[in-house]
């Protein structure tokens, strides 16, 4: 591992040299440009992707906000999902709005998007699965039609996490990772990743440049001590979390299970074409008669489940969702109070056990 702030060169020259490639080679010139550390998480990332080059961020957020500021300018277009993370969905209709960037939201399978593209239209941005209510879309057409427009294509890939989805091998541009998830797994790092083509790669570079973002030896570490374990770790979150579906399946006070895996999702069959598995993210629908009150007083009841948003670690976790505040275009005024889980690593008959004495107290 290289903790490094400063490189000393032996000459003017050398120095003169290394500054003169550092735009198109990757060299040790300043430790916020990288260091053997950070340049090896980026090598790792980018096999796991398939892709060009990779960036690394401080967070998730950091590096979909640098990527939208340094491909985006006033007077241009970006279709967005209305599957969106939230804070994406604020930086877009504040930051990128108040900039001069038009921003319009397209719904989460994508239905809709041929008929709002626009001449000016810059970039698309996807989330497959959509946050919260996991909703897919068919990446490979809407690839087809982002080149046919000559725009780009970004996806937030942090479900999917290389492992069990490849967007660039689908035809995009841009995946986002937010590595503190399932990459890191252990809960005790921050950091996002760009992993792009050659084709987008020169302007995501000099964005990250000009906006001051990198991230440390330390945490670089912490993600590349992730990855060793990433595909066993998906593995048993999956299991976990289909056991833990099923039966939540059978039980009278949820409405629905959301998770694409299941056959039951109306995005399944795209999810069985494209991705190589699950991961520990679930939603519950709950029946409509329940309100808001008893759907919190049953995550209340929760004994193995931290209420905690930052999922894609060890343990399990469960958060209130608030559709009607998550979505623009989706009308949810009709349907049930939603709550997401995370399934962990722990004993699935002991979450399942947990669940069972929490949703005991609702009778249907």
């Amino acid at each position: 591992m290289t903790r490094a702030s400063t490189y000393v060169f032996e000459s003017v020259s050398q120095w003169r040299q290394t500054r003169a490639v550092r735009e198109e080679q990757r060299v040790a010139s300043y430790g916020a440009r990288g260091t053997d550390s950070t340049f090896a998480l980026e090598d790792a990332l980018v096999e796991l992707e398939g892709g060009h080059r990779a960036q690394l961020f401080p967070t998730g957020q950091a590096a979909i906000a640098t990527m939208m500021l340094g491909l985006l300018q006033p007077n241009d277009h970006v279709l967005v999902t209305d599957a969106v993370y939230e804070p994406v969905r604020r930086f877009c209709a504040k930051h990128l709005v108040r900039l001069g960037v038009k921003v319009e939201f397209y719904l989460p399978d994508g239905s809709d998007i041929a008929s709002r593209l626009r001449p000016e239209t810059k970039l698309i941005y996807a989330e497959c699965p959509g946050s919260l209510a996991f909703e897919m879309l068919d990446l490979p057409a809407l690839a087809q039609l982002a080149r046919r427009c000559g725009c780009l294509l970004a996806v937030d890939n942090t479900w999917g996490s290389g492992l069990l989805y490849r967007p660039l091998s689908l035809g995009a541009d841009i995946s986002v990772l937010a590595a503190t998830k399932y990459l890191g797994g252990h809960a005790d790092v921050m950091m996002g990743a760009l992993v792009s083509n050659e084709r987008a790669w020169k302007a995501i570079q000099l964005a990250s440049v000009d906006f001051g973002q990198t991230v440390g030896a330390d945490d670089a570490y912490l993600v590349l001590r992730g990855l060793r374990s990433l595909a066993p770790r998906l593995q048993m979150h999956e299991r976990h979390a289909m056991l833990v579906a099923r039966w939540l399946e059978q039980q009278p006070q949820i409405a629905r299970v959301i998770c694409p895996a299941l056959p039951s999702h109306p995005g399944h069959e795209i999810w069985r074409r494209d991705f190589s598995g699950t991961n520990g993210l679930l939603s519950l629908e709950f029946r409509q008669e329940f309100s808001q009150a008893d759907v919190e007083a049953t995550i209340d009841r929760l004994r193995l489940f931290g209420v905690g948003a930052s999922w894609g670690g060890f343990e399990s976790l469960v958060v209130p969702a608030d559709m009607m505040k998550a979505r623009t275009l989706c009308d949810w005024s009709q349907r049930g109070r939603v709550v997401r889980l995370h399934i962990g690593l722990e004993n699935p008959e002991d979450l399942i056990a947990d669940l069972g004495q929490a949703l005991a107290p609702l009778k249907p």
